[in-house]
């Protein structure tokens, strides 16, 4: 699979609260955009685990997109660098591969703000598995599955 339509990237309910929205998908890039506002710490800085939130969800999304019909991808390490502060407008994640194999798949996430400056990056491992039929990738969701309709 080499790429999916944004309308059709699975979205978590944490993706939603957190006003997500991805922009472009393939095991190649990911891109996404999450607002400031709604996502901030008490002293008004964008909340740090919004941050790692946004950057695993990109990260994931191209570890599935890059897994295929009949597997997934599930994060099993990550790290993430602040750089800088983020107060108001909107941060864009972009996910880039490190590594695609065939069981692990690493991508390098870099966070910036509305003016182009890097407020983080991450580091996102993926291990990337065969969907068990008496495990659906998405219970209940069977149309958002890749790899089509949940088997079981």
């Amino acid at each position: 699979m080499t790429a999916i339509e944004a309308p059709d990237v699975p979205v978590s309910e944490l993706h939603a609260r957190l006003g997500i929205v991805v922009l472009e998908a393939s095991a190649q890039r990911v891109v996404a955009t999450m607002p400031v506002a709604g996502n901030t710490q008490p002293a008004g800085l964008l909340h740090g685990g919004a941050t790692a939130a946004l950057a695993e969800g990109v990260g994931s999304i191209g570890a599935l997109v890059h897994a295929g019909p009949g597997r997934s991808a599930v994060g099993i390490d990550l790290s993430v660098t602040h750089h800088r502060a983020a107060r108001e407008g909107t941060v864009t994640a972009v996910a880039t591969p490190l590594h695609l194999g065939a069981t692990v798949a690493t991508y390098e996430v870099a966070v910036t703000d509305d003016a182009g400056r890097r407020t983080a990056t991450a580091r996102l491992t993926c291990l990337v598995r065969t969907v068990r039929p008496d495990r659906p990738l998405y219970p209940d969701r069977p149309e958002a599955t890749p790899a089509g309709p949940a088997a079981g």
